[in-house]
């Protein structure tokens, strides 16, 4: 792997939270709200959770305890901003206590945004972060990802005081996930550590972070994505997927995020399944730029350390997923196209790609993705 060049005036980089890790590990959760100065919690979630009976087994560990809780699991794949003014309402009702968020990366992105919009003023309320995908990384920062309907634009809500103070990440909570989300979630996670390779905020830090993520994903992803109950697999996936969460919220992420929110913003198309879409035409296009960058990530693959093995093996797992298809088939409409790179053109993500990009550009990206 290449020495990453120092800025010239140096790094300032705080950890991120604590990481509770392990099978099992959800057992804890009442002694780390208590550890936090509560006693009482809100939980945030979706739907699907709940059906899927992972929020029981939180509520049974919170009920032995004697936790007084309350849960809000009407957060959609998308969570708006009428979700958090309906969270946030349900909160004041209930009164003070920790946030726990539960979920995938939009209960946990709901959550930050509904921890601060239930309090009159800064700091936001305590949250705990319990992923049950392995992608996202949103327990790593304090900043969720909030779709504005009125634009159909991303925007992004948060502060600090609500970046998760605990992260636990239990990787029995995900053996139950089916194997289209398993491929979703994971392929954020790769697609976060090769960003976070080759952003222009990348540093040796958040390198280090990546090429591990990339490393485990790589690897250990199709295994998970093949039988879903394999502990060890689900494990290191969600290990790689944390830490690519380390890592972008270090360097940030790249055009391929830039694209991948401004299709679902317009389509509703799942977001991992939108950045399979644009992956390998945004990887070909930033190639020269990137080139060593996404040397390291081909490495870290297993592959030959060029640009052109990254894209290959990042094409090939994206395949072997099955979860790549062109726009056309994921609800995008060609008439689409010309918001789609000017909402694009405007996510602050998109600026941190390596290669400069234009609003025309982007548009030719898609109609080759098309």
């Amino acid at each position: 792997m290449r020495d990453q060049e120092l800025p010239a005036d140096g790094l300032s980089i705080e950890p991120t939270c604590r990481i509770e890790f392990g099978p099992g590990r959800i057992a804890a959760l009442p002694r780390l709200i208590d550890e936090l100065g509560h006693h009482r919690a809100y939980l945030i979630t979706d739907r699907g959770v709940r059906a899927a009976g992972v929020l029981d087994r939180v509520l049974a560990v919170l009920a032995e305890a004697g936790l007084e809780h309350a849960v809000f699991d009407d957060v959609a794949a998308n969570p708006t901003l009428s979700t958090v003014e309906s969270g946030a309402a349900g909160l004041e009702r209930f009164g003070s206590a920790a946030v726990v968020a539960l979920g995938g990366g939009s209960p946990l992105d709901a959550a930050k945004a509904i921890a601060l919009r239930a309090q009159p003023r800064l700091p936001g309320l305590p949250l705990l972060a319990i992923p049950t995908t392995a992608g996202t990384g949103a327990e790593t920062n304090g900043f969720g990802v909030i779709e504005d309907p009125a634009t159909r634009r991303k925007v992004y809500l948060g502060h600090a005081s609500v970046r998760p103070a605990v992260a636990v990440l239990d990787p029995e909570l995900t053996t139950g996930l089916p194997a289209r989300i398993t491929a979703a979630t994971g392929l954020d996670a790769l697609v976060h550590g090769i960003e976070s390779l080759s952003s222009r905020g990348a540093n040796p830090i958040s390198a280090a972070y990546a090429a591990q993520a990339v490393a485990l994903v790589a690897r250990w992803l199709p295994v998970a994505h093949r039988d879903g109950t394999d502990l060890e697999a689900r494990s290191r996936v969600m290990l790689g997927a944390h830490l690519a969460g380390q890592a972008l919220t270090l360097s940030g992420l790249g055009l391929v995020h830039g694209l991948g929110h401004a299709i679902t913003g317009h389509a509703g198309t799942p977001h991992g399944v939108a950045l399979a879409a644009v992956l390998e035409t945004v990887m070909e296009f930033n190639a020269d730029t990137a080139g060593e960058a996404y040397a390291d990530a081909a490495r870290a693959m297993g592959a030959g350390g060029d640009a052109a093995a990254a894209i290959r093996c990042a094409r090939d797992l994206a395949d072997g997923l099955e979860i790549r298809a062109p726009l056309r088939d994921l609800g995008v409409h060609r008439d689409m196209l010309p918001s789609i790179a000017a909402a694009a053109t405007a996510d602050p993500v998109t600026r941190n790609n390596p290669a400069n990009t234009t609003e025309a550009q982007l548009h030719d990206l898609l109609q080759t993705t098309y």
